[in-house]
């Protein structure tokens, strides 16, 4: 069976916004819609060569691409550069259908439910997007909890790493009983005065065992 040709770059006969309205967006190529979302080129470089340089580096980084490495490319600056990121990051929250979108505390009991029936407790951080959807699930501690143990290090380190907006902490019961200890109200008054320094929201705490859970924030117990 003879593979497909390369697909020649067609000969610009009407320009991308024309061609959108005239045609439909699925009309236009990948350099042809960044044009659009471009608006314009810079002196010395168009903005159809500016996108073309764009294509190829997102070809390269996918759905990794970062504010750092766009603004990098010859032209595009700071201004544009959150043009394209604010452009992905709205379409990634809106049109993604594998997201978890963490509303309330009952959405974080559905999602830790596995670690319900765990002999030991599991301490884990739930990383948050501006758009209130899970990033990642992250087990830092196993063990009894403790304000030795959890450091606020390791908790933040995984916002960071993941450019959370908010995390929300959970761990397990083994025990059932869904009240918090001294020691997890201390640690987590500990952790909501390091979240305020580094400019992260901790949003929750959560505690869940086989009886149900118990929330932080329900409770009014997440004041700085």
């Amino acid at each position: 069976m003879n593979s497909y040709q390369k697909i020649q770059k067609p000969k610009i006969t009407e320009q991308p916004r024309e061609k959108l309205i005239k045609r439909g967006v699925k009309a236009l190529t990948d350099s042809e819609l960044i044009s659009v979302v471009l608006g314009s080129g810079i002196k010395g470089k168009s903005v159809f060569h500016l996108s073309q340089e764009l294509t190829t580096l997102f070809q390269m980084t996918g759905q990794n691409i970062n504010f750092q490495q766009l603004a990098q490319v010859s032209g595009i600056g700071t201004a544009k550069s959150c043009q394209l990121m604010a452009a992905i990051e709205f379409s990634r929250r809106l049109f993604q259908n594998d997201e978890i979108k963490i509303q309330e505390s009952r959405d974080v009991y559905q999602l830790m439910k596995e670690i319900t029936m765990k002999k030991q407790e599991h301490f884990y951080v739930l990383t948050i997007d501006g758009a209130g959807v899970l990033i990642n699930k992250h087990l830092v501690f196993i063990g009894t909890l403790n304000q030795s143990m959890i450091h606020p290090r390791e908790i933040f380190y995984q916002a960071i790493t993941d450019c959370a907006a908010a995390v929300i902490l959970v761990h397990n019961h083994p025990s059932g009983n869904l009240n918090p200890s001294q020691e997890d109200i201390a640690v987590t008054k500990r952790l909501i005065k390091s979240a305020d320094l580094l400019g992260i929201e901790i949003i929750d705490h959560i505690i869940v065992s086989s009886k149900g859970y118990y929330s932080f924030y329900n409770k009014n117990l997440m004041e700085k």
